[in-house]
């Protein structure tokens, strides 16, 4: 494709119509090599996977694209620092390289590099600063083992205390002696990692069918239940992956799971005025746990995370309790000039990471905090032969994918190949010089690479889609377009919560609903 060509990448393009036509064909077709369960990253990593391989396939998911916990993380590709701290040097090595992965080669374009000050204020030590600059330095080491490039992630530095207020100016300038500035790589948005990874699949040949539940799982094959209109069927795999996070254990027996709660606060963007940078601020009583600041560039700023066990049955979409609320309005307010309130609070998100639980109790018998669980993940084999992946985290999904997909190979004798998604570009990759060159807003750009001219070329051919859906918010009636016709969005609620994100603050989806439900509908007439 060349710069300038506004065209969706081909058999890239996600729609209703392709669903129902690839739909009827799976459920009481043939069998596909592989059935993927699940679409979130791992699963559309695996469906990517397994198809690179030359293999036929079919990826399921109840109900979109990014539907669980691939849609509330903080939007960072971690490069390792943390279980570099805590001695899990294979996990941070790998979280380097894979992080490496997506910046270099296969989603540059999504993926870019964040700046963040450590503010060293008088609640920081001066030991805990030695300590941290050490990780810092340590992390760059990780960079360097994992041979990104300095030009992709900057060095670490010291920041004097007049550099620390100019990148971050709502902090309270009293006692500030200094700052450290990092760098690590972060997602525009992680549901558009996703799509991406779906659409890259679909390319090659993978059937990608949402609204499409899983009602039982056997090594060859699975019955199923198509949301839309309640038909039930049978789907024939010669191997099974089951990529449900923290669901799998509700499809395969003996998978044991401990979600940890993962909460974010949204705060529009005036509210702490300019972040050139994102802020790490160090929680009181911990070395190595930060509440992060992190500036969108759409008009909002993420306050985030916990790390919370949750008991009891996992919800399609976890609440945020207002303990955690509490928690990251005080550890914010210990830094700002002019703390924030429960009121600047205009919307809240919490993910549930599937962490395998195969850690001893801890003292008296009680549970060890998810937060010492290893992020490591696992791949595990049911007697019947189902492979099922758990644990692990985004920035490791492709890794994660790999080995699944190596498993399900490998317990059914499948003719494959090794998995070429190292270096396999996702939708809309291309070189900075290729993505510098496009004629299209450098928003757009940074959501759809090559595909951003496409996207600008249906607002400039329809003014009326150029405008904002909402005030304060930058996605356009273009964008829901582009959404439905090639992103497999099928409702209002695809586009608002996972491929727009307005839906993070309900007052805004309130105020956007009902002109995306007329695009949608409008959508509808034309198939």
């Amino acid at each position: 494709m060349s710069p300038h060509s506004p065209e969706a990448v081909p058999g890239s393009s996600l729609s209703a119509a392709r669903r129902t036509r690839e739909l009827a064909g799976t459920v009481g077709g043939p069998p596909v090599d592989v059935l993927v369960v699940g679409l979130g990253a791992t699963g559309a990593g695996a469906a990517l996977d397994a198809a690179a391989r030359g293999l036929t396939v079919a990826a399921i998911d109840a109900y979109d694209l990014a539907f669980g916990t691939s849609r509330w993380s903080s939007k960072l590709i971690h490069g390792g620092l943390r279980y570099l701290a805590s001695g899990q040097l294979d996990v941070a090595h790998e979280s380097a390289v894979e992080r490496g992965v997506l910046m270099e080669r296969t989603a540059p374009h999504l993926v870019h590099a964040q700046p963040f000050v450590l503010p060293l204020t008088p609640l920081v030590s001066r030991p805990q600063a030695a300590l941290a600059w050490a990780g810092f330095r340590a992390g760059d080491t990780l960079r360097l083992a994992a041979r990104t490039a300095r030009a992709t992630l900057p060095a670490p530095r010291r920041l004097s205390a007049v550099e620390t207020r100019h990148l971050a100016p709502a902090l309270r300038a009293q006692g500030v002696r200094g700052g450290l500035l990092s760098w690590d790589g972060r997602l525009s948005d992680d549901a558009r990692l996703v799509t991406a990874l779906a659409r890259t699949a679909a390319a090659r040949g993978a059937r990608i069918l949402t609204r499409v539940r899983a009602l039982e799982l056997t090594g060859t094959g699975a019955r199923v239940r198509d949301e839309l209109t309640g038909e039930e069927g049978e789907i024939r795999a010669r191997a099974v992956v089951n990529a449900t996070g923290v669901w799998a254990g509700g499809l395969v027996d003996g998978i044991r799971i401990r979600p940890s709660r993962g909460t974010h606060l949204v705060l529009r963007a005036d509210r702490l005025g300019p972040l050139p940078a994102g802020l790490h601020i160090p929680i009181p009583g911990e070395t190595n746990r930060f509440v992060l600041v992190l500036p969108q560039g759409d008009g909002r700023v993420y306050v985030g995370l916990t790390d919370e066990p949750v008991d009891g049955p996992v919800p399609d979409v976890p609440e945020v309790p207002e303990t955690d609320i509490g928690f990251l309005l005080d550890v914010l307010g210990s830094v700002l000039d002019e703390p924030v309130g429960r009121g600047d609070v205009v919307g809240a998100f919490a993910g549930l990471r599937p962490l395998l639980d195969t850690a001893p109790d801890g003292p008296a018998g009680a549970p060890p905090r998810t937060s010492d669980i290893s992020r490591r993940h696992a791949v595990l084999t049911s007697a019947d032969g189902v492979v099922t992946v758990v644990g692990g985290k985004l920035t490791t999904y492709r890794r994660m994918a790999e080995d699944a997909v190596d498993a399900a190979v490998a317990a059914r004798s499948l003719t494959a190949g090794p998995s070429p998604t190292a270096r396999l570009p996702l939708v809309g990759a291309a070189s900075p010089r290729t993505l510098g060159a496009l004629r299209a807003p450098r928003r757009l750009v940074r959501r759809y690479g090559t595909e951003a001219a496409a996207v600008h070329a249906l607002a400039l051919r329809d003014p009326a889609l150029a405008a904002p859906l909402l005030p304060g918010h930058p996605a356009t009636g273009a964008e829901v377009l582009w959404a439905l016709r090639h992103e497999g969005a099928l409702d209002a609620s695809d586009v608002l919560d996972r491929r727009t994100r307005i839906g993070l603050v309900p007052e805004d989806r309130a105020a956007a609903l009902d002109a995306v439900q007329a695009l949608v509908e409008g959508a509808r007439v034309t198939r």
